[in-house]
């Protein structure tokens, strides 16, 4: 394998059952391979199911992942790709009210928010609140406030490891 690779993990909080094919579908050709999933039900929303997949791949891949699944109705997922020695990582994550948020991540997980949006927002705001109202959206937090409930209520679901070579 030549290039830079980087892993991640999907994370569908919450489909239809009816949508499992064509996710699976759509992560094997955006992994460029056939992908099975494991689908638990879904506590937090009744009818729904969930699954979480780590993935290795080159770097983009997550970006890939979070475009092929980006729009579909009922559909909530996160999408995270580690940082390497050359690239940032990511996390995108997709609601069906909020679409899609993309955020930076440094190598621990935190949230990177670019210097200019952070000038931005202390130039435009004349409130306070209008100041965390704009780094409130820089975070992302109302996709994390949408998505907590589907994410506790995967606590301790299996993760299931992609079995690739990287290297």
């Amino acid at each position: 394998m030549r290039g830079t690779y980087t892993r991640g993990v999907l994370f569908v909080h919450s489909t239809p059952p009816a949508l499992c094919p064509h996710i699976e579908w759509a992560v094997g050709t955006a992994l460029g391979q056939e992908v099975h999933l494991q689908w638990t039900d879904q506590g937090a929303a009744a009818g729904m199911v969930r699954c979480e997949f780590a993935w290795v791949g080159p770097t983009d891949s997550g970006a890939r992942l979070a475009s092929a699944l980006r729009g579909w109705e009922h559909l909530r997922y996160e999408v995270t790709e580690e940082a390497t020695a050359s690239t940032d990582g990511g996390r995108w994550s997709h609601t069906p009210s909020l679409g899609i948020f993309h955020s930076q991540m440094d190598t621990v997980g935190n949230v990177v928010v670019p210097e200019d949006r952070i000038r931005a927002a202390l130039e435009t705001s004349g409130t306070l609140e209008e100041l965390r109202e704009r780094l409130d959206l820089a975070l992302g937090q109302a996709w994390d406030d949408e998505l907590e409930p589907f994410r506790h209520a995967g606590a301790g679901a299996p993760v299931r490891w992609l079995n690739n070579r990287v290297g």
